[in-house]
């Protein structure tokens, strides 16, 4: 048998029984197939999210659609193995969208690919795989675990840097990563789109889905309004200057530059951008740039891939999607993590996750709840 690292232990039989995750785009596909080439048992199955899906994805947006359905089940016929659709869009309203829109509402940033790896693919997802007898789930995530002597197993960033999505797979705890497979972590997409001509699947050439699966249109603003309403608000400078108005706080985020119709240029012609959303007074302050540096954090609802930190630590930190690595010193307080920045960061707002790595290993996940910045002159 052929394995990859990072796959879980086998039965006495050498092979697990593998359900694959297939969204129809290449990765999945691919790690589908690497798995039902390494000798396992393997069934592919694609989540059904959308209550009313899309015939055809709009351009690279999406994973949701009936095109998506029938690619998924094109790859498992051409790979040979047993495919099934799973309804799971009521269980994704509800733990993705939903939570997307209060985010939002309450004037926080969320990052609902992480939320739904946290609440659908590897809870609600892994649970019923395990609960019909399945070892692990697959999925084209490009992330690799490690396997300690011990037994224990640990999560670390991809080989192929520019793909790497182990930020999104930091809320993964030990139990979870005990039955995760990843079978792409140790290569690039280059690589991945090749294997996939060579196997004959027809999503080799897929453009890979991007932005938020459920806003096809990438209209994010327009989706929220659809939701929330039109909410007329005042729009402040840092000394509590009203500037304009706004339609919605929700239409805003931290460190937003362009599209902020107040009008009339800062006294020193610099730009301004967005520096608060208080969900409160329903009012948006925007600043210098100066105004978004970050200089500490805490964050809560911290989840450990492994053991938890017993004492201060120097780790490096991801504090947004696609973000850079920087460093900090980091705690756990009160079931809270602290973090303290070595250098300021921009751009850094509450509701988005912060995750701490060692290395390359993924330490955990948490949720921003409060930054802290040095004064503004102005400021209130």
């Amino acid at each position: 048998m052929t394995d990859f690292p990072g796959a879980p232990t086998a039965p006495s039989t050498g092979r697990l029984r593998v359900l694959a995750a297939m969204s129809g785009g290449v990765d999945s596909a691919v790690a589908a197939a690497r798995a039902a080439e390494a000798g396992h048992e393997v069934t592919g199955v694609h989540l059904a999210l959308s209550a009313n899906p899309q015939s055809f994805r709009t351009g690279a947006r999406g994973c949701c659609t009936i095109e998506d359905s029938r690619d998924a089940r094109r790859a498992a016929d051409v790979i040979g193995i047993p495919f099934y659709v799973w309804d799971l869009a009521e269980r994704f309203r509800e733990d993705v969208i939903d939570d997307f829109v209060a985010e939002y509402a309450a004037g926080r940033t969320p990052n609902p690919c992480l939320r739904c790896n946290e609440k659908i693919k590897f809870a609600a997802l892994l649970d019923k795989a395990i609960a019909l007898g399945f070892d692990a789930v697959c999925t084209g995530h490009y992330a690799r675990i490690v396997d300690l002597p011990d037994g224990r197993r640990e999560l670390h960033r991809a080989v192929d840097a520019a793909k790497d999505q182990s930020y999104v797979l930091g809320v993964l705890d030990a139990d979870q990563l005990a039955h995760s497979l990843f079978p792409l972590g140790d290569t690039t997409k280059d690589v991945i789109r090749e294997e996939a001509e060579r196997r004959g699947l027809a999503v080799a050439k897929k453009p890979d889905s991007h932005d938020i699966c459920f806003i096809a249109d990438g209209d994010t603003q327009g989706f929220l309004a659809k939701h929330l309403g039109t909410a007329t608000g005042d729009i402040l400078d840092v000394d509590g200057t009203k500037l304009g108005e706004h339609d919605g706080a929700y239409g805003f985020t931290i460190g937003q530059r362009k599209g902020l119709r107040i009008g009339r240029p800062a006294p020193d012609g610099k730009p301004r951008y967005v520096l608060d959303i208080s969900p409160v007074n329903n009012t948006v302050t925007v600043g210098p740039v100066e105004g978004l540096d970050v200089t500490g954090l805490t964050a809560i609802r911290p989840r450990w891939c492994g053991t938890e930190p017993l004492a201060d630590g120097r780790y490096t930190a991801q504090l947004r999607a696609h973000g850079e690595e920087v460093p900090v010193s980091a705690s756990v307080v009160d079931g809270e993590l602290h973090v303290r920045l070595d250098s300021p960061a921009r751009g850094i707002a509450p509701g988005q996750a912060v995750v701490l790595y060692d290395g390359t290993r993924v330490v955990g996940s948490a949720t921003i709840a409060t930054t802290e910045r040095p004064a503004v002159q102005g400021s209130v």
